[in-house]
């Protein structure tokens, strides 16, 4: 019986181990690219590019679900030249799905999906600030992730 419970100790020990060391060793399968485009007079809007590797979602701004997912969320520097112009929306093809382990229906997004800020600021105006998201594949969600973002207004 002894024998039996350190196998299973070790066991235990084993998987929580392993399970650490691919969520530490695993790269973040996004990649961002930031533009603005300028749409008046000291109006321009802010584009959040992103791009997934295969496998892997994002979600929605309006996940849907238990309450439990991780929103992208964008959050910009205190800056008096800058008037943000309503929220942050979102564009791409917005899949809807039952998953396991999530109680009710949720939204997401594969391979891309683009986030849109307006603004008012003037010609040569930086604009910086943080976002944070989670991304999920069919095994498991990576830890929330935080990325810095730059606009230069031209």
């Amino acid at each position: 019986m002894r024998q039996l419970l350190k196998i299973l100790y070790l066991s235990a020990i084993i998987v929580l181990l392993s399970k650490h060391s691919i969520a530490q060793g695993m790269k973040d399968p996004t990649s961002w690219t930031y533009e603005a485009q300028k749409t008046g007079t000291n109006e321009f809007t802010l584009i959040f590019n992103l791009k997934l590797d295969k496998g892997f979602h994002i979600w929605s701004l309006k996940p849907g679900g238990d309450g439990f997912q991780v929103i992208p969320s964008f959050t910009f520097e205190k800056n008096e030249n800058i008037i943000l112009l309503g929220t942050i929306k979102e564009q791409g093809k917005l899949m809807t799905e039952t998953m396991e382990g999530v109680e009710g229906k949720v939204n997401y997004y594969s391979n891309e999906v683009k986030y849109f800020q307006k603004v008012k600021a003037t010609d040569g105006t930086i604009i910086k600030g943080v976002h944070e998201y989670q991304v999920c594949n069919d095994i498991m969600c990576l830890p929330p992730i935080t990325k810095p973002f730059t606009f230069n207004l031209k």
